[in-house]
């Protein structure tokens, strides 16, 4: 028998092998079953599994669901299909050397009917046990003084609406943990702003001291959070010193959590905290499990995190959806009636919230409704919503209805065409302005005026295909002159951490000569210009374009978004709705119909139990 069990784990192994070739799994898949088999050469079966299930997060996903194992069809590639469809997945048994319910530490864990690397099941429980912890933690309030400042801040309306943003501010003020969800123009910025005014009123007020830091996942969107905030404050009709007391800088969480290099820890973590007493942190739809497992586990334990972002954007490149978790509430988002009741009170609401049984951790979180960027006069706005709803009748709509800031063209050769000359006219304003003595500063602030987006990375609708057009196309007309990759003008993005060069993946550079005539590549931090060799850059690409998922913590004033001619798996709701809340001004898509309707109906879903673990 346990030949047999050996000769079977030799024939997975021998498929996987044949797989890795045929590219439906990784070569890291391949060797970790086979380390597995070295381990447990009579557990055939645990060894495909292994396989699969580091596969999983390539994928983004968390974890397999056995679902997908027991009806393979229409998941896996036919040969991989038939090869499951022979295995009893329901009835595999639990050893203690490969899989376990996760009692024991074991490299695969089998819990509510998903198998995970036993990694990161660890990592999504730490996340909801530490969410649920920081949720049921209420803060002492000043409950006078946080009315008082609620209604300055945030004036009574002569209207029937419910002010969002009053509301968010308010849980925020109260609870340990405030998630606060909005789309593009919904004003995150201005809630947060007035709370942190409402926060340092309510400590000064107990004497306490305070260290409140900023974070956001990348350079960029850093950069666009420390600006936004900046501009906030200077509106802000407050007491000098309380705007004082607001940081106007914003680090990366790499750069805050403190990068080991050739580690996966970080400097801060449970036995070494952060030192901060509120961490507001943007774009949190970008962040994947691991990292918000190892920013959890960093905060001291008095400490209060508000976390922002837009839960209908497209989820972390690697393995998670944490924002959309948290944000998976079955229906409408109500309060306890505790909750609601103080609320309604404190912020004098209009018409009362909703009460409901969603629980103690509904409690924690804010949704801003209204748009004041998008009116009803936007196209952009319109069809951010339809393709939100998934609505292909109304993406139809809105696309022919010749809105002024929306442009839709049908993909063909001459489409396309067009659509290069107009990035290489655009681009082409960046040279000469480089050229005309814009320093490294005008150029990079220049750049977020204009940016071309692409669903994928090869082939002549992605990255490498649009960004050579481009590079040949300004090369023909004189303003590329140089032969080599490194060329006055040139935009990179940062695609690999450097902690010894305080460059992270996301940040954005652009090459230009320095006061010595020394080509160079320069980066804003921290509101000042820095530059660096280009020879001491870690992994890079040119950025004429970028993909949806790159361009995420960004906004540019014009945005063209290209969609390839055929469908895929790759394009979906969360993909378009991402590229069109990118433009602040105007929105090109050129792209084909029945590809973007395809697009607006598919909805990504990645597989994990952080939602069930939350809201039960």
């Amino acid at each position: 028998m346990m030949d047999q069990s050996v000769d079977l784990t030799n024939h997975y192994l021998a498929e996987l092998k044949r797989w890795v070739g045929l590219g439906y799994i990784r070569a890291v898949d391949y060797q970790l079953a086979h380390y597995l088999a070295e381990c447990a050469p009579n557990a055939p079966d645990h060894i495909l599994l292994s396989a699969l299930v580091s596969y999983e997060l390539a994928t983004g996903n968390v974890c397999l669901p056995l679902t997908k194992l027991a009806s393979p069809q229409g998941y896996w590639a036919d040969d991989i299909a038939a090869l499951l469809r022979g295995v009893e997945w329901s009835s595999i048994e639990l050893d203690s050397v490969v899989l376990s319910s996760g009692d024991k530490v074991t490299p695969l864990v089998l819990d509510k009917g998903r198998f995970y690397l036993y990694r990161y099941w660890q990592y999504e429980c730490a996340v909801a046990q530490a969410l649920l912890q920081r949720a049921g933690g209420s803060v002492a309030t000043d409950e006078a003084l946080l009315d008082a400042g609620l209604n300055c801040y945030f004036p009574v309306g002569d209207n029937d609406e419910i002010d969002w943003q009053k509301v968010a501010a308010a849980v925020a003020v109260q609870k340990q943990l405030a998630v606060i969800s909005g789309g593009p123009g919904t004003g995150k910025t201005t809630t947060v702003i007035k709370f942190l005014a409402l926060y340092i009123e309510q400590q000064k007020a107990k004497g306490a001291s305070f260290t409140i830091q900023l974070a956001a996942p990348t350079g960029k969107a850093a950069a666009r959070l420390a600006e936004s905030i900046a501009n906030a404050k200077q509106k802000l009709n407050i007491d000098p010193q309380l705007k004082a007391d607001i940081p106007s800088e914003a680090s990366t969480l790499h750069r805050l959590l403190g990068v080991i290099p050739n580690s996966i820890r970080f400097r801060h973590d449970a036995d070494n905290p952060l030192h901060l007493d509120l961490l507001v942190l943007d774009e949190a739809s970008m962040v994947d499990l691991p990292m918000i497992s190892r920013l959890l586990r960093a905060l001291p334990p008095h400490a209060r995190l508000v976390l922002l972002g837009d839960r209908d954007q497209l989820a972390s490149v690697e393995a998670g959806s944490v924002l959309g978790d948290i944000c998976s509430w079955p229906h409408q988002l109500d309060y306890s009636p505790t909750q609601a009741a103080q609320l309604n009170r404190l912020c004098r609401l209009p018409t009362p919230l909703p009460e409901g049984t969603l629980g103690g951790f509904a409690d924690s979180l804010a949704m801003l409704y209204k748009s004041y960027r998008f009116d009803d006069q936007s196209g952009i706005g319109y069809l951010a919503r339809a393709v939100n709803a998934g609505s292909g009748a109304e993406v139809r709509k809105v696309i022919n209805a010749g809105y002024k800031d929306l442009n839709y063209q049908y993909l063909s050769q001459d489409s396309y065409e067009t659509m290069i000359t107009t990035c290489v006219d655009t681009y082409a304003q960046l040279f000469n302005g480089l050229f005309a003595g814009d320093g490294p500063c005008q150029l990079l602030l220049s750049m977020t005026r204009f940016q071309l987006l692409c669903a994928r990375r090869e082939g002549v609708y992605g990255v490498s295909g649009l960004n050579e057009r481009i590079y040949k196309g300004l090369q023909a007309r004189g303003l590329i002159k140089d032969e080599g990759s490194w060329y006055p003008g040139r935009p990179i993005m940062i695609t690999r951490n450097d902690p010894a060069l305080s460059l992270f993946n996301g940040d954005i550079g652009i090459v230009a000569y320095d006061e010595s005539g020394r080509l160079k590549v320069w980066f804003e931090q921290s509101g000042e210009m820095r530059s660096v060799l280009p020879s001491r850059l870690p992994e890079h690409e040119t950025v004429f374009a970028m993909t949806v998922h790159k361009s995420q913590g960004s906004e540019f004033e014009r945005v063209v978004m290209i969609l390839p001619p055929t469908d895929s798996a790759l394009l979906s709701r969360e993909l378009l709705y991402t590229g069109i809340t990118r433009a602040k001004k105007t929105l090109d898509i050129i792209a084909t119909e029945p590809v973007l309707l395809s697009a607006t109906s598919r909805r990504t879903e990645r597989a994990g139990g952080l939602a069930l673990r939350l809201w039960g």
